[in-house]
């Protein structure tokens, strides 16, 4: 019997519609189920040994996710028992099977901890309930996951008293020992949820834990009362009597379609995988599409687009909008978001492929740009434990950066990068170091994509404040050169080489049709390649025929190839960075946790470097994977700089 757990409720709450689509091999799935890459992206195996370790003694339910029968028959037998603590309880009652993180039981008590990979500062009284009263909505999943395990655990075991606890990493603390992450390691091809390595036997042996319990039962039970809703026209009851119904009989529950839920569905397919589509299926029973429709452009395409009212109406295609759907403020010289979002629209309608570009304010912006241009790119990791003594949870780790530079004479050179994959190892102010060397001798303008770097760089600048380095001031001085402050810094600035944000300048210039809206950068590269002249003349032969020079690929490499008569998209050219995965896959997939947005593929693979042990070769090839990876981000930008430059009819190369 297919059994409700507290995953396929979480799902459940997202889109009741998805309980049909999951599972099933024949629907396309972009999200990944596989919950060692999620752990593995976040630190959460070792977040849940760690808390394990503040309930010693524990019973470990030991058996697969599928041994239903088997887990629950070890946790009855481990309840019989007035004290016990217990580590992936298992319940099943009425349909519903839930496992617990972590279990106390004192007499009739029963304490259900939830540990989550999540942080939290204990003076923020707002971190659960708004000031409004209402559930914060990032948190609104883990909550009522919460609830559903608490309700579950009461229906197998009415005479005990149950209350609801989240243990996670707690903002105010800082550990008291260097090298906290690399306590707790995963052996190699091993299961992570049974066989973690840990290299210390009791709490007392690491000082200071960053992780807090947090009692949210009050929350927990408002929820239940229906206090707190996830939909406002479904009760908690309900959902678990429906969504298990739903879910064991295999039926399309025919829930409403939502603008925002749709938007970022994970069951759609394309014409390379040949798979079923559940975005599909449910437009095409909820709003009579037909085949023909979804060869049509549709308003969920649109860039940064919330379509208030159009699902109730049933205008979705890009045919039945008006300007009037838009807030369209003109911007002098620039393309303002209502702008942007129309001539999308404009674009698709009118099967437009050309570009659109703003001349005038380009040039006049490009007339700033200061020879040799530099352009950067970091990956960054954030996790729970932290690496070093005295610092605190989800602190930043700059890991990689690739550095391509752009001279006058229109010269290319990857000329720097940096790597730390060393297991524990600190990289930040090496990083920095690396990176000062590589940036300070001469004025030029350096590029980032986004506010990413901007971003790392300010709260590297924190770290060294507080760090007893005696280059620190050296090193501050040299990053609020090239940063701005962010707005939360009590001390403002902004450098005299503040670096210019590329996606920005897309942003406030330039519209291409085959981004199909996205602003991230493996979009935009693919479709200035499509698009450029120049670039496909350029760029289709070898490296070692071309004024450029690579640090990781070998002479004869082609970045530009066609199949059937289209570009590839160079980053389907990179190879897996482990285990099959591809880089668009992994981002594709990473992408759905927490929000993390581009970076997701790099911060997966450090990750795995970082914690899970694995032979001197598959070292090499992950971090071999990584460069290339970076490199072609820094030489996506220089590609992108290069259209721009061609579209504008510059002159900066005579």
């Amino acid at each position: 019997m297919k059994l409700l757990t507290k995953s396929r409720f979480k799902l459940g709450l997202e889109c009741p519609n998805k309980l049909y689509f999951i599972g099933k091999p024949e629907y396309a799935n972009c999200k990944s189920e596989d919950s060692f890459l999620n752990a593995l992206a976040k630190g959460g195996f070792q977040v849940e040994e760690l808390a394990r370790m503040h309930y010693p003694g524990g019973i470990f339910v030991d058996s697969e996710h599928h041994e239903y029968e088997k887990a629950v028959e070890l946790t009855q037998e481990a309840l019989k028992q007035d004290n016990v603590v217990i580590y992936e309880a298992a319940f099943l009652i009425d349909g519903y099977f839930i496992r617990t993180d972590i279990l106390e039981k004192k007499g009739r008590n029963v304490r259900l901890i939830e540990v989550k990979a999540k942080s939290f500062d204990p003076s923020d009284d707002h971190t659960f309930i708004g000031k409004k009263g209402g559930l914060i909505s990032s948190w609104k999943p883990y909550l009522f996951d919460l609830a559903f395990q608490k309700r579950v655990a009461q229906l197998a075991y009415p005479s005990l008293h149950f209350e609801a606890f989240l243990m996670m990493a707690d903002k105010s603390k800082r550990t008291s020992i260097n090298g906290l992450n690399q306590l707790f390691r995963v052996p190699q091809d091993a299961n992570p949820r049974i066989a973690i390595i840990k290299k210390i036997s009791t709490l007392e042996e690491i000082g200071n834990s960053v992780l807090s319990e947090i009692n949210i039962n009050s929350i927990i039970d408002d929820i239940l009362s229906d206090k707190y809703k996830y939909h406002d026209n479904l009760s908690f009851y309900e959902a678990m009597i429906s969504f298990k119904n739903a879910y064991q009989q295999d039926s399309y529950f025919n829930w409403p379609t939502d603008f925002s839920a749709c938007k970022k569905c994970e069951f759609k397919s394309d014409s390379v995988n040949q798979l079923l589509s559940g975005f599909e299926h449910c437009f095409k029973q909820q709003h009579q599409w037909s085949d023909e429709d979804f060869r049509k452009p549709n308003v969920l395409e649109i860039w940064n687009y919330r379509g208030k009212g159009l699902m109730e109406e049933n205008r979705l295609l890009m045919d039945d909008i008006t300007e009037n759907d838009f807030k369209i403020l003109a911007e002098p010289d620039k393309i303002s978001s209502g702008e942007r979002q129309w001539i999308q629209v404009l674009k698709a309608r009118n099967n437009d492929y050309t570009p659109h570009f703003e001349k005038e304010g380009l040039i006049n912006e490009m007339k700033n740009w200061k020879f040799p241009l530099h352009f950067i790119d970091f990956e960054t990791s954030a996790v729970a434990l932290p690496f070093s003594i005295n610092m605190k949870p989800y602190e930043q780790v700059a890991f990689q950066f690739s550095h391509h530079t752009l001279s006058e004479e229109g010269v290319i050179e990857h000329r720097t990068e940096f790597i730390s994959n060393s297991p524990g190892e600190f990289p930040n102010f090496n990083f920095v170091r690396a990176l000062e060397k590589a940036l300070g001798n001469d004025e030029g303008t350096i590029f980032r994509f986004a506010n990413h770097e901007n971003s790392i760089l300010n709260a590297i600048i924190v770290q060294l404040k507080e760090s007893k380095e005696s280059d620190a001031e050296e090193l501050i001085t040299f990053l609020k050169s090239v940063t701005k402050s962010t707005n939360d810094s009590v001390d403002q600035w902004e450098g005299e080489r503040s670096m210019v944000d590329l996606n920005k300048i897309v942003k406030d210039y330039y519209y291409n049709p085959y981004t199909k809206g996205s602003n991230s950068i493996k979009y935009v590269l693919p479709a200035c390649l499509k698009t450029s002249e120049f670039l496909q003349k350029k760029y289709l032969k070898p490296i070692g025929d071309l004024q450029l020079s690579s640090k990781n690929f070998s002479s004869d490499h082609t970045w530009l190839q066609k199949s059937n008569g289209e570009i590839i998209n160079p980053y389907k050219m990179l190879p897996p960075l482990f285990e099959g995965w591809s880089v668009l896959e992994l981002e594709e997939s990473i992408s759905e946790m927490d929000g993390i947005a581009d970076g997701g593929a790099a911060l997966t693979a450090y990750a795995k470097l970082q914690y899970q042990d694995m032979s001197t070769k598959e070292r090499e090839e992950i971090t071999k994977g990584l460069l290339k990876y970076c490199e072609l981000d820094t030489l996506a930008m220089v590609m992108i700089y290069e259209h721009l430059v061609e579209i504008t009819n510059s002159s900066f190369y005579d």
